[in-house]
């Protein structure tokens, strides 16, 4: 059985369908899944089932890129909310605190590695520069061991604080890291130590006040040398 022949106007609506599929199409290709085909149900264009057929596969794919555009933004503030948690956590973790005009105090708790004592040191070096701080004090309260490597960490601290003009002390050791220190034969003779954070502040305010009252004194004696 032979099927009718198009007419010339068939034709034509089928090469406009076709072009408008492909611009269609086009566009599902760039990621826009918001268009749809023509379909007359009830019209005589052979190519209906197809697009019908193609609209439906338009319909998922714009479901589908709504899913994982909606996950994607979740996934992002999730990474976000990491990055101000790690952020938080880090600063949490080497606290530096302004306790008198020009001192800085940075509490150290738990296990001093390599990482955390570069991020310590550059943190407390920024900080004594961008503050005009000339006295850190470094209390190792929350510190229940210590070993030559945590030694070395502070050792190198304190010289690299030296270096740019403070002067550094070391407070807070208890009797076990004191005798653990004695025991192993470790060297702190380049670090100034203080039992408390107390004591150290307490010196260096009394150094701070003498050295103010020298001065003073100073000033009437040289201008009478003149």
């Amino acid at each position: 059985m032979s099927s009718r022949p198009l007419s010339e106007d068939e034709f034509d609506e089928i090469r406009e369908s076709v072009a408008d599929a492909v611009l269609v199409l086009s566009n599902v290709a760039l990621g826009d899944c918001s268009e749809q085909l023509d379909v007359d149900v009830h019209g005589s264009n052979p190519l209906s089932f197809l697009f019908s057929s193609i609209n439906e596969l338009i319909a998922a794919l714009g479901t589908e890129q709504e899913q994982s555009t909606a996950f994607r933004f979740d996934l992002e503030e999730k990474l976000a909310t990491v990055d101000q948690q790690r952020a938080a956590i880090k600063n949490l973790s080497t606290p530096i605190i302004e306790v008198w005009q020009g001192v800085l105090c940075l509490p150290v708790v738990g296990v001093m590695d390599t990482a955390r004592s570069a991020e310590m040191t550059s943190g407390l070096l920024q900080a004594i520069v961008d503050k005009g701080a000339k006295y850190a004090i470094i209390d190792i309260t929350g510190i229940d061991v210590m070993d030559t490597r945590t030694v070395d960490h502070f050792i190198r601290m304190a010289k690299a604080i030296r270096l740019l003009g403070a002067e550094c002390a070391l407070t807070g050791l208890n009797p076990h890291i004191a005798q653990t220190i004695v025991q192993m034969g470790l060297e702190l003779s380049d670090i100034v130590t203080h039992r408390s954070l107390r004591d150290a502040l307490y010196r260096y305010v009394a150094e701070a006040a003498r050295t103010t009252t020298e001065l003073r004194t100073a000033r009437p004696a040289s201008a009478r040398s003149e």
